[in-house]
């Protein structure tokens, strides 16, 4: 277990924002309308697979985000009980909302390719502390955000 917590909070994948039965009716009927299409074309493996990635919408969209602890430590970042070290991390970068009404995100780049770009609220602690011992442990890079965060928060999430 690495040793010398440095900062410690926690935080969400992402803030609850609560569909409404409009929402569900929408992926219902788009869903419904992708799957007749490829039935009609003959295309069942991938209607099968649309009703599966439909469902795990609505499902994924029902559910609350979990509360992760972080914490940073002398050898990276733990998340949970998984720790990122500084070592195989890439770059980093402190993501701001214009408007101030999100917290930061601590953007992170790493070499593992189940996770190769982590975003973790930077809510209850002090975000310029945070980045200057990043900066001392990790290269600063710009990051922006990916298609996959530009969908969700289309999505709502």
């Amino acid at each position: 277990m690495p040793s010398g917590v440095i900062f410690e909070w926690e935080g969400r994948e992402h803030n609850r924002n609560p569909k409404s039965a409009d929402w569900y009716w929408v992926l219902g009927i788009v869903g419904a309308a992708i799957v007749v299409a490829l039935v009609l074309f003959g295309d069942y493996l991938v209607a099968v697979m649309v009703v599966v990635a439909a469902i795990a919408l609505a499902l994924h969209a029902a559910k609350h985000p979990p509360l992760h602890r972080f914490r940073l430590v002398e050898q990276g970042l733990l998340i949970g009980d998984e720790l990122h070290p500084f070592s195989r991390m890439l770059s980093f970068s402190v993501l701001e909302d214009i408007d101030g009404e999100l917290p930061p995100l601590l953007s992170i780049k790493n070499e593992s390719w189940l996770s190769p770009h982590l975003l973790v609220p930077l809510e209850g602690v002090d975000a310029e502390t945070v980045y200057a011992y990043f900066l001392h442990h990790v290269d600063e890079g710009e990051h922006t955000h990916t298609l996959n965060d530009l969908v969700a928060a289309w999505l709502g999430f």
